[in-house]
């Protein structure tokens, strides 16, 4: 079968490798769909993502969706043919974390495509995949798409829940990529009183107006968009900020009320933040990583039309012009999710 391997940045590499086969417990699933993440293009682009740095060949992707072709002994409750969503979260339940009900904090995680452990985890882009059957979350009713969107979606569910209810606040979003698309989604839906949106480009930010965003702003083109929003110790109550960049973040402050809470999705790397603005007004900064039980939530979601994902994925590429995919994948002008065909 063939996967996509990057070997350093800026080398992907279409291979060929041994076709898997599953074993008790494990179904084997053909992909059918695979979207590109952040995540995808820093080792593209730069070979490491922050200090993670790419030591051996490895394939990329974690957001996959396809059909069930065989089980392995044991497996019940699925059907062969059926579409099937992967969560690439593989926690091993036996550490500390894991009895704790924190597997996205496992000390043995096994997380699709990541580079943070030596030897790295191989990732998902490839044609066949063998998986878990707790892995498989049936996506019946979804397009093949539509259910490779589940990984990035139980990212935003994960920290919309650490957030806090949403019911009647105030939601500033910063960055409508991908996931700050999808928190404008998961906000709306949550009942947000008022979804606020900016980004730097037209494209994400036509999106999120047609999702549901009240407002969204273009700070490159208004650096001050977010000044009317700051009298009387500020306007918003919950924060998803998704770019991971200090200026972004510091510029925001001034429009979050007093004891907002700030939930960080973006990683970009180390930043030096306004704690002493932060404190003053009692921010409360919240980190978000990865996710676990929320993947079966975001499917079951999709699947009951309580989120639409389709307007996020505007483009879908054979799998033998994934050298263009990624390139599109990193242009914030003409594309949002990029997802790859390996039917």
């Amino acid at each position: 079968m063939k996967a996509i391997v990057v070997h350093g940045a800026k080398d992907l590499r279409l291979e060929e490798c041994d076709k898997p086969q599953p074993q008790a417990g494990q179904v084997l699933v053909r992909i059918e769909a695979g979207g590109i993440c952040g995540s995808d293009l820093h080792y593209y682009n730069h070979g490491s993502i922050g200090e993670i740095q790419l030591k051996q060949p490895m394939i990329l992707g974690h957001e996959v969706a396809g059909r069930i072709e065989e089980f392995g002994k044991g497996v019940q409750g699925l059907e062969v043919g059926q579409l099937v969503a992967i969560s690439p979260s593989r926690p091993c339940q036996s550490c500390v974390y894991c009895h704790e009900g924190k597997q996205n904090h496992c000390l043995n995680m096994r997380f699709y495509g990541s580079a943070m452990p030596f030897p790295h985890i191989q990732g998902a882009f490839r044609q066949w995949i063998v998986a878990d059957v707790a892995q498989c979350a049936v996506a019946d009713g979804l397009s093949a798409g539509q259910a490779a969107m589940a990984e990035p979606l139980s990212v935003v569910l994960h920290a919309a829940k650490l957030a806090g209810a949403l019911t009647g606040k105030r939601v500033l979003v910063t960055g409508c990529g991908p996931i700050g698309l999808l928190a404008v989604l998961v906000a709306r839906a949550a009942g947000a009183a008022q979804v606020v949106a900016t980004d730097i480009a037209e494209l994400p930010l036509r999106t999120a107006l047609q999702i549901g965003a009240d407002n969204a702003h273009n700070v490159a083109d208004h650096p001050e968009a977010l000044a009317g929003y700051s009298a009387d110790k500020g306007h918003f109550d919950v924060m998803f900020e998704c770019t991971g960049i200090a200026p972004v973040i510091a510029s925001a402050i001034p429009a979050l009320r007093p004891r907002a809470v700030l939930m960080q999705l973006g990683l970009g790397g180390d930043m030096m933040l306004p704690v002493q603005a932060m404190t003053a007004k009692e921010i409360q900064l919240r980190g978000s990583f990865r996710f676990h039980e929320e993947f079966f939530t975001a499917v079951d979601m999709m699947r009951r039309g309580r989120l639409d994902v389709a307007p996020l994925i505007t483009a879908t590429v054979p799998l033998e012009q994934m050298q263009y995919a990624f390139d599109l994948a990193g242009n914030r002008k003409t594309a949002l999710k990029v997802q790859l065909s390996f039917a």
